[in-house]
């Protein structure tokens, strides 16, 4: 992609997804920063999904969450969400335990069966019915799962010392949130991916699950089988993985400037700093809105 200035940075901003869905025929909508702010549904998010419903606009929630989707499913309608809205969604952490029990990668061949989950207490059931061996030592490990740190408010640099020495026994690690960071109730908390980045950084061997990767797009296309691709858009807040991931998979991306962007975008976003966000990602959105309201 050539190098954007701001005026050629300029997108269509909207009011609301009205004007969106009158441009597409379906939908990929991510949910931490679009739906929700992992502790409330966002004002106006139920009430969009049910104006794409009886528009007969079809939707599937792609997520990075670290989690099995169907637990990504319980926390929504805990906090709100319409069952009916949460009948087809993949997590990031739903790729993860698929792989983790199929074991088919070659990345596998040389890892043994003893696993050290680096992640909060919230995240394990990532390994329900799952055939690893889970140990609470690096030292007595084959492979390092990274669902994020174990604490809300930890920082990469906590971890340095772990890294450290996971890389130089030669761990490999499998990341299961590519997220760097995410907004919780307000408050900016690290995730799995930036863990992975500095692991990665220091040496080490990651084998990444979700946004941006064009993989784990292919179930929405399953479920969205009926659709030409130039005909659907995906919906998110992160250039790094929403934007980024939606082109990678040929589908339009659609930036809620509202999300993790929010503080340095402005509303409407500020084109000199979409073009710098372009320019650093490579993902250009189609459109812009300030959040997932009609």
């Amino acid at each position: 992609m050539a190098d954007l200035t701001p005026e050629t940075a300029a997108i269509p901003h909207f009011d609301g997804m009205a004007a969106i869905a009158e441009r597409y025929d379906a939908f990929i909508l991510d949910v931490w920063g679009v739906l929700h702010d992992g502790v409330t549904l966002y004002p106006g998010a139920v009430d969009t999904l049910e104006q794409l419903t009886a528009a007969e606009k079809p939707f599937v929630m792609l997520t990075n969450a670290p989690r099995r989707s169907a637990a990504v499913a319980e926390s929504m309608i805990a906090m709100g969400m319409p069952a009916a809205f949460c009948r087809h969604i993949l997590s990031s952490g739903e790729a993860t335990f698929l792989d983790l029990k199929e074991r088919s990668d070659p990345f596998y061949a040389r890892v043994g069966n003893r696993c050290i989950h680096i992640g909060p207490a919230r995240d394990r059931n990532l390994f329900d019915g799952l055939d690893w061996d889970q140990t609470d030592r690096l030292e007595d490990a084959d492979l390092i799962v990274n669902t994020g740190p174990w604490e809300d408010g930890e920082t990469v640099a906590d971890y340095e010392g772990k890294l450290a020495l996971g890389v130089q026994m030669g761990l490999p690690m499998i990341c299961a949130n590519p997220d760097l960071e995410v907004v919780r109730d307000g408050r900016k908390l690290v995730c799995a991916g930036a863990l992975a980045l500095r692991y990665e950084a220091l040496g080490g061997t990651v084998r990444w699950f979700g946004k941006p990767k064009a993989e784990i797009y292919e179930y929405c296309f399953r479920v969205l089988s009926g659709f030409d691709r130039t005909r659907i858009a995906a919906v998110g807040d992160s250039f790094r993985t929403d934007l980024a991931g939606a082109q990678n998979a040929g589908v339009d991306p659609i930036l809620v400037a509202g999300g993790i962007h929010g503080d340095a975008l402005g509303n409407p976003p500020e084109a000199d700093v979409v073009a710098s966000l372009v320019a650093q990602w490579k993902a250009l959105p189609a459109a812009s809105i300030p959040s997932f309201g009609w």
